[in-house]
């Protein structure tokens, strides 16, 4: 009983300091917005606020509560935020989640399959590293993923669009579809292509590499010289032992590292234009469109978070030594 109560306990820690960080991130993103440089003003009004005198701009502030102290407008956003009121989008004039919904499918085709992409894509050079060590095409993708890694997600956009766009014409340089296409998938998969392969460039060598020196280090343990003196092949040291023991490390990495591809998805939207949260992201900082920016800040902050969490778990369910050490603790804690 005492160890189901543990256990309660330790999730019950984990959903504290997960609301607690999102409440920090919260109050941190409202603050810094509303001190940062920019004029809400201009984003709702547009160029009419040039010809506005301090009176009428003082009245549209107070249309928008702008006027009042930043923790008292916090407070109301807070207030309005835990009964599902998000505030409207200065920009667009329309309330922050309906816009976010037009945009948020575009972020989950190009983030989600990138994602996995990466991953997959990270394993399999991993491995092949691993497997070819010290040979010429471990070397060429170890040097390959050092100078990949290397440059910026914004150069590689720029490249491609010079080469595929511009001088090719093969491909889009923006948006998610043509004019009056929305839907066609092959039209939506060619304006997918260079936005993706931003986002796969860049990645998968530095987690390959990773995989790649886990798996080594595990090559090297005591129990794969046991195996191989029991006339193992390498193929099954390999997938069946090795593989599977750094399992649980390259899940937590996996889990980790979203702030990091999330990041660059970010970039690649914005670069390409590609309508999804990433642009909106640049969108409501440039025009000071605060409740926009509140939203999306707090929702990538969740995700990041969520995460980080999940990855901390699986790792601690998967590790056979963090089992063990867990039933260790519950049995103590039993015998008190």
């Amino acid at each position: 009983m005492n160890y189901k109560k543990s256990k309660l306990l330790y999730y019950g820690s984990k959903l504290l300091i997960f609301i607690v960080s999102v409440f920090v991130l919260s109050l941190l993103v409202f603050y810094v917005s509303r001190l940062a440089p920019g004029d809400p003003l201009l984003s709702y009004y547009g160029e009419r606020v040039e010809k506005m005198s301090v009176e009428e701009k003082n009245i549209a502030r107070e249309k928008l509560g702008l006027n009042e102290p930043i923790y008292i407008q916090y407070g109301k956003w807070l207030k309005g935020a835990v009964q599902g009121d998000f505030g409207i989008s200065y920009k667009y004039k329309q309330d922050v989640l309906e816009v976010i919904s037009q945009r948020a499918l575009n972020t989950l085709i190009l983030g989600g399959i990138g994602y996995i992409l990466i991953f997959l894509g990270a394993l399999a050079l991993g491995i092949i590293c691993a497997w070819n060590e010290d040979k010429w095409i471990d070397k060429l993708l170890c040097k390959l993923g050092t100078f990949s890694c290397c440059i910026p997600e914004f150069w590689y956009s720029l490249l491609l669009i010079l080469i595929f766009c511009v001088s090719l014409r093969w491909l889009p340089s923006s948006g998610a579809y043509s004019i009056g296409k929305s839907g066609d998938i092959g039209d939506r998969i060619l304006h997918l292509i260079l936005p993706m392969a931003v986002v796969l460039l860049n990645h998968p060598w530095y987690y390959g590499y990773m995989v790649r020196n886990k798996l080594l280090d595990e090559t090297r343990a005591d129990y794969v010289l046991l195996g191989k003196s029991k006339g193992q092949s390498k193929a099954k040291i390999m997938f069946a032992h090795c593989l599977r023991n750094i399992m649980p490390s390259y899940i937590s990495l996996m889990a980790i590292s979203v702030p990091h591809v999330i990041g660059g998805t970010y970039i690649a939207e914005t670069v390409f234009a590609y309508p999804g949260l990433g642009t909106l992201s640049y969108e409501s900082a440039k025009f000071a469109d605060y409740n926009m920016l509140m939203v999306l800040c707090i929702m990538t902050g969740i995700v990041v978070i969520f995460f980080n969490m999940i990855g901390q778990i699986i790792n601690e369910r998967i590790d056979p030594r963090i089992r063990g050490m867990e039933s260790l603790e519950g049995l103590e804690v039993s015998e008190s």
